[in-house]
């Protein structure tokens, strides 16, 4: 393997350190630490899964979590009541809801609800504007984690040519912009792009979002490239046993790591960063409303 394995656990782990560090000035300067609710509805498996795991996080570098659970069948109006009042509770800085929500719910009305001071996953149409228009505002959490990571192993990105693959709302579009905040020089693309693997092959920075395993292939990677694989993806593995499945990114690996001169695992890679990155928004939301100093290393 010649490319360098960038680390997102421990990249992550290390913004966490630091996140502790600016939590705990916070509690000893202004007497209460950030706070981050997260509602659940249902009880999807993956979901209870993310949301152990965010409560988890948040307590240990010092947050207040606060979780609601609410039963598969909960209506609209009992919902948006729950995000208003978390809207309204002074004590309350970063409100997630975890999706996806039951058939029977509207996703999008649900989060144009929330208040965007306390949008932590940045998916509000307020805080897209803010993003698009370059005013300050809390990013998404996915993109936000794929910038730090290219930041780790390149340092400055200015100049830098920038492939994304993939153009969902998510992370295609928001992780053109915040590129682009880098100085970057960003193009952004997809499945029904012409000619892909040749763009592909421009870039310094490809960061591959497209949703299909290892679509992205070695010989579409510039040799020495920074390659940032946000996919994640389950398919069969045979070779494990009979019924067994594997994790696998947007990028074959196994081809990219002998072409690319750093690239994220899957899993390891931008997933771990994603979680760390809601818990310093969370920071940067309760400095902002509380007009606090943020923290060095924030």
């Amino acid at each position: 393997m010649s490319a360098e394995l960038i680390d997102g656990k421990a990249i992550a782990a290390s913004l966490r350190s630091r996140l502790a560090e600016a939590v705990s000035s916070l509690q000893a300067a202004h007497g209460r630490a950030p706070a981050l609710a997260v509602v659940l509805v249902g009880d999807d498996p993956a979901s209870q899964v993310y949301v152990r795991n965010k409560a988890r996080q948040t307590e240990e570098v010092g947050m207040r979590s606060i979780e609601h659970r609410l039963d598969d069948d909960t209506p609209q109006d009992v919902l948006v009541n729950l995000v208003q009042t978390l809207n309204a509770d002074p004590l309350i800085d970063g409100i997630l809801v975890q999706l996806p929500l039951p058939d029977h719910l509207d996703e999008a009305a649900v989060i144009e609800q929330i208040d965007p001071s306390k949008d932590v996953d940045g998916l509000t149409e307020a805080s897209a504007g803010r993003l698009v228009l370059d005013k300050p505002g809390l990013r998404p959490c996915t993109p936000t984690g794929c910038v730090i990571l290219a930041r780790e192993v390149l340092g400055d990105l200015t100049g830098k040519s920038c492939v994304i693959v993939g153009r969902s709302i998510l992370v295609g579009k928001p992780a053109a912009f915040l590129f682009l905040e880098q100085n970057c020089t960003v193009t952004i693309a997809h499945s029904r792009t012409q000619g892909l693997p040749a763009l592909c092959r421009e870039a310094d920075i490809l960061v591959a979002a497209v949703g299909r395993p290892m679509m992205v292939k070695g010989d579409w990677i510039k040799p020495g490239a920074c390659v940032i694989d946000v996919g994640i993806n389950r398919i069969d593995a045979p070779e494990r046993g009979e019924g067994k499945t594997r994790l696998v990114g947007d990028v074959d690996f196994d081809a990219g790591k002998d072409v690319a001169g750093a690239i994220t695992p899957v899993p390891g890679g931008v997933g771990p960063m994603t979680i760390a990155c809601l818990l310093r928004n969370t920071v940067l939301s309760a400095c902002a409303r509380e007009g606090w100093s943020v923290p060095e290393g924030v």
